[in-house]
């Protein structure tokens, strides 16, 4: 699929960074953001203030600990939970949440995100595939944990065999990372891509096309 023009993309999750906010002579930390895009459990006031500061269009799945999205949602951004979007010909589609553990908003059995996934089938079929992944938990044995909370879904490792995204962009594993390649876990010809905190790729480039 042609891709035009390089972008330059913002990815948060998990934890507010501040100084993705600061200013550096009047400009944004980051320079030439292209796109933000939100992995979940941030509050949604953050996500209002990357969208402003970057200028940019901001998309987002829920994490499952956001509870005020309904009644405070995150301005100009929009939401691509259980959505197919087409942006500047990337085909992008995301899915809020993490495993049940404890009944709370915004957990899913494995059979419930099975369904949720099956519902974007003729969409995906119609759109012949997607190009990026926007998830809050990972797939089941990829850079997941063990913990009932955060063990992956099993349902997002057979979509990447079907459909094989070039990239699976997910956060809910807090973890710390020396360089950006420790975030990178490759599955068939799918990069999957641990954002917690942030993370900055290129597209086509970066060897992620």
């Amino acid at each position: 699929m042609p891709h035009t023009k390089r972008m330059k993309v913002l990815v948060v999750a998990d934890t507010v960074r501040e100084e993705l906010l600061e200013t550096a002579g009047g400009s944004p930390l980051l320079p030439d953001i292209d796109l933000v895009i939100s992995c979940g459990d941030l509050p949604p006031e953050y996500l209002t203030s990357l969208k402003a500061r970057y200028d940019t269009p901001l998309f987002y799945v829920l994490g499952n600990h956001d509870l005020r999205y309904k009644s405070s949602p995150p301005l100009g951004c929009t939401s691509i939970n259980r959505r197919l979007i087409t942006y500047k010909d990337i085909r992008i589609t995301g899915f809020s949440g993490s495993r049940w553990y404890n009944g709370n908003v915004n957990q899913f059995t494995e059979r419930e995100m099975t369904g949720f996934i099956r519902r974007l089938k003729f969409t995906l079929w119609r759109k012949k595939g997607v190009d990026w992944v926007v998830t809050h938990a990972p797939p089941r044995y990829i850079n997941d944990e063990e913990d009932r909370c955060h063990r992956g879904f099993n349902i997002y490792r057979t979509f990447i065999e079907k459909y094989k995204p070039p990239l699976f962009l997910h956060g809910h594993i807090h973890k710390l990372f020396n360089n950006d390649d420790e975030r990178i876990t490759r599955y068939d010809n799918t990069k999957v891509i641990n954002c917690y905190g942030y993370y900055t790729f290129t597209f086509p480039t970066d060897g992620l096309s």
